[in-house]
């Protein structure tokens, strides 16, 4: 809970070998003009590098969009490293192709939220704004 005016700080990523990252950059457009602090690292980035940035970033949020269908592979990874850095609570967003099947797995080991296909922008800001406990400033 936060005590303070600060932006909300994201670190919006994408791991693994996927290069599309178009919805990336919209998400993190949309976040940045909801009034958030948006960090992007880009493309083709390893569980080590994500959460060493996050770590770095002093981040609240990490989204995390992946489209390969590498995400049973790489999500554990993250979330284990999380563990390790004592990141637990981060706020963990996924976006992308993700299948239903998949979901519960996702929650069990931590994944706070599954956005798919067809999710607004406007649902992921409001989901982060409520789950850190603030609206962002300057939105």
């Amino acid at each position: 809970m936060a005590q303070d005016n600060r932006p909300v700080r994201v670190l919006v990523a994408k791991p693994g070998l996927d290069g599309h990252d178009r919805g990336a950059k919209v998400i993190a457009r949309a976040l940045r003009d909801a009034g958030m602090e948006v960090i992007y690292t880009g493309i083709r980035q390893t569980p080590e590098m994500i959460v060493q940035a996050a770590a770095q970033e002093d981040v609240e949020v990490l989204g995390l969009s992946i489209l390969s269908g590498a995400h049973m592979e790489l999500m554990p990874e993250v979330m284990r490293l999380l563990r390790e850095q004592e990141m637990e609570d981060v706020l963990v967003v996924l976006g992308g192709i993700i299948p239903e099947e998949d979901r519960q797995p996702l929650a069990d080991i931590g994944i706070d939220a599954v956005f798919g296909p067809g999710a607004s922008t406007q649902q992921i800001i409001d989901y982060i704004r409520s789950s850190t406990d603030r609206a962002a400033v300057g939105g």
